[in-house]
Parts: structure tokens; C-alpha cells; sequence
């Protein structure tokens, strides 16, 4: 079992949460979590970039000029990649939808799990008793952060229904908010640090905040 700290808004150490391994994939699966991430990123591409080939560009087929007696190397079409103005050798024409990858199912809500798992096993998740907070100022949040000793990135899943909390954390620097049913391994393994309450993290767990979403439909 994983004893997991639960702090309060002073930085002291209030209660602690049990959690089984098992649930969250037994192990960290470092070739599942890899796949996972490439796959996120890979669907994030723009997949915009475009470039000519020789095919592409406009211009004549016929020899530029005869193949022997000018002294000169020889030559084709002015549609070469060697000459100016020609195509580009290897073209860039992949779409989008080219460069798209999926995963079952099962794989993505496991890697997402199997991530929560990695950063609860390096000691990267500090948990607080609640984030009620009666303002939506920044420094609110930001003291929050200074108290469990977070110096670096950080990730802040956040129940959707807590607004003054989400406008708290938006101007952080070097700091993320998501909601903690989009909560993915592609953010949580870009950042170093989760920041989640006893409460959202117990709906992750026993996955109540997917209630609503497709993810959990079979």
C-alpha cells in the first residue's frame, strides 16, 4: 500500500490516504507509459506542414539542354531538386489523419493510471485536505504551492465545478489546471509535481468523475 500524505493549507501533515498499487497497475510500466505518451503527442500534430516535389511544381518536363558537347554537367527538367526553383527531394505531405495514432481503450485508461502511479511512486503528488479557497487571487494558490515545498512544474487537477480555485491557479508560472476527468499520462508525465485534493483524487480513483464521460463506457 502507498500511504500518501494529506496536508492542509499551512503545509502540515493532517491525515493520509491509503492506496492500493493494484489499482492503479500494480507496477509502473514504463514500454505502456511510453507508448501512451508518443500516441498523445502524435495526435497533437498540426500535421500542416506542406512542401512541393519535383511532380508538384509547375514547369516543363523538357531537357534544359542537350545531353553532350556543352561542357557542362548534364541536365534534366528545370523541375529538379538540384536547380532552382525545383521540387523539394523529399517532400513533406503527410496529412494529419496520416499521423494519427490510437489505443485501445484499456491501454489509455491504464497508462493514464499507470501514470498517477509513477509520480505517487517518485513522491510527486502532494494531496491537500481540501481547495476551498474564499478567493481566486493568485498569490492564494501560489502560497499553497510554496508550503509542500513545489519549486517546479506542476500539474493542478481540480474538481470542474471549482472555479475560484481553476481562476486561482490560471497565472501561475510553470503550472498547468485540468479537470480530473481529462486528467491523461501525456500531461501528467510533462509535468513533475500533482497538486490535487483528498476528494478529486479519491473520485480519480474509484473513477465517480468519469460518471458523464465516455471513457469509461464499454
Amino acid at each position: 500500500m502507498i500511504d500518501l500524505p494529506i496536508y492542509s493549507h499551512d503545509g502540515k501533515k493532517v491525515d493520509s490516504l491509503k492506496i492500493d498499487p493494484v489499482t492503479l497497475g500494480g507496477e509502473v510500466r514504463f514500454a505502456l507509459l511510453k507508448q501512451a505518451y508518443v500516441a498523445v503527442h502524435l495526435n497533437q500534430r498540426q500535421g500542416s506542414a506542406r512542401t512541393k516535389s519535383r511532380g508538384s511544381v509547375h514547369g516543363s518536363t523538357r531537357k534544359i539542354y542537350k545531353q553532350k558537347g556543352t561542357g557542362g554537367a548534364r541536365a534534366g527538367a528545370v523541375r529538379s531538386p538540384i536547380r532552382k526553383g525545383g521540387g523539394v527531394a523529399f517532400a513533406k505531405t503527410r496529412t494529419r489523419e496520416d499521423l494519427r495514432s490510437s489505443l485501445p481503450r484499456k491501454m489509455r485508461r491504464l497508462a493514464n493510471r499507470n501514470a498517477l502511479l509513477a509520480k505517487l511512486v517518485d513522491g510527486e503528488v502532494k494531496c491537500f485536505d481540501h481547495l476551498n479557497l474564499a478567493s481566486g487571487k493568485t498569490t492564494v494558490f501560489a502560497d499553497l504551492l510554496t508550503v509542500v515545498g513545489i519549486d517546479r512544474t506542476c500539474l493542478i487537477a481540480l474538481d470542474p465545478k471549482n472555479d475560484v480555485a481553476r481562476q486561482s491557479a490560471a497565472n501561475l508560472p510553470y503550472s498547468s489546471t485540468i479537470r480530473v476527468d481529462q486528467l491523461n499520462v501525456f500531461e501528467l508525465l510533462n509535468h513533475r509535481y500533482l497538486v490535487i485534493d483528498r476528494a478529486t483524487l479519491v473520485a480519480f480513483l474509484d473513477e465517480s468523475c468519469f460518471a458523464n464521460s465516455e471513457e469509461v463506457k464499454s
